[in-house]
């Protein structure tokens, strides 16, 4: 280590959430060592009402929850682009919120651009209570340093649209405009959405209909684009059991106007818990149970020590649904403090469409 190597506050700010969660835990599990015990804090139980603009906002009495937005672009030329920015609020203690420097909240965040030929991303820190991050619900705004989601004048709070999105890092810059014509979904049973058959669960929406317009650069040059975004809203104290280790997440958008939700949490005993959610044309679901899943990865890419499934078959017997999900780019590594892959992908087989791949604990 070099001693003389100035220490930035958002490195000291992750390495503390780092020792306070147990390193082990912290980096296999994420950003708030997902499967650690929630007790002192809000739990999560089935038949919440939600409420906008209310829940569009922050739940300090749970422990961890996002705002997250994953884009599918393209340019003029036709060349496919991918886009992710996600605000993540974590309490490092229950109870009642303190002020300033006190505040128990701490903010991360993630932005990515993607192309078959690059991939780069920016993490930034904050601490909550002075004004550096944060979510207001109404008018509508996340926030961590100068990147935001932003709502307009004309904000539908059941659509959460139209929004404007920007964020910047090391070579690359976004400013995206997101508007829908359907209102949110909510996944599982009606927004509660379990994670083990041992009680683990989240409140979780989305937004799946995002139609999008702007501009992504690239080593300094610019690009329009348009295309698809999904946002999902989720929150939790406890959302993985101790044993499961981490998740495979897609979102995909069909060709045929369909949107399809999968994940599958992985445990160490090899009984991998999965679900998902079918949503129409018109905006109804259809929850998937574990039992009518079958995800199966495939080819194994080695990123910076880490092996993992970049090629992914899915089937759902239910649906007459039997694709292969290959990424735009098989690199698309986030090296952040807790390190993942997400990246946009394309699918063929009995449906087409594009969407995107999460995999943690690799």
């Amino acid at each position: 280590m070099n001693d003389k190597r100035p220490i930035s506050r958002r490195a000291f700010t992750a390495g503390a959430l780092i020792v306070a969660l147990g390193r082990g835990t912290a980096l296999a599990q994420g950003f708030a060592g997902l499967g650690i015990s929630g007790s002192g804090y809000a739990p999560v139980v089935p038949g919440k009402t939600f409420a906008f603009p209310a829940d569009h906002g922050p739940h300090p009495e749970f422990r961890i929850e996002w705002w997250y937005v994953t884009a599918n672009l393209k340019d003029a030329t036709g060349t496919a682009y991918g886009a992710q920015w996600t605000l993540f609020r974590q309490a490092m203690e229950p109870g009642a919120q303190q002020h300033g420097w006190a505040n128990q909240q701490i903010w991360m965040g993630h932005a990515a651009v993607t192309r078959a030929d690059t991939h780069r991303y920016g993490e930034t820190f904050a601490r909550g209570g002075v004004g550096q991050a944060g979510v207001e619900a109404k008018p509508f705004l996340a926030w961590i340093d100068s990147w935001e989601m932003r709502g307009s004048d004309q904000m539908r709070d059941n659509m959460l649209a139209p929004l404007e999105l920007k964020a910047s890092g090391a070579n690359f810059a976004y400013a995206l405009r997101l508007d829908a014509d359907r209102p949110l979904v909510l996944q599982g049973d009606a927004g509660y959405s379990k994670k083990s058959e041992r009680g683990q669960a989240s409140y979780y929406f989305s937004q799946p209909y995002f139609e999008v317009t702007g501009n992504i650069t690239i080593d300094e040059n610019p690009v329009e684009v348009t295309g698809k975004a999904w946002m999902d809203r989720e929150w939790s104290s406890q959302p993985l059991a101790s044993d499961q280790t981490g998740w495979d997440w897609f979102s995909l958008h069909l060709n045929s106007g369909e949107k399809l939700m999968l994940f599958r949490l992985r445990q160490t005993d090899g009984n991998n818990y999965s679900s998902g959610n079918w949503i129409s044309r018109d905006g109804k679901t259809r929850q998937i149970t574990s039992a009518d899943i079958n995800i199966t990865p495939k080819a194994l890419t080695e990123i910076e020590g880490h092996k993992l499934p970049v090629r992914w078959d899915i089937a759902i017997p239910s649906l007459a649904l039997a694709i292969e999900c290959v990424p735009l780019n098989a690199r698309s590594w986030m090296g952040t403090s807790f390190p993942y892959w997400e990246g946009p992908i394309s699918f063929g087989g009995s449906h087409t469409g594009l969407g995107y791949l999460e995999m943690t604990g690799y």
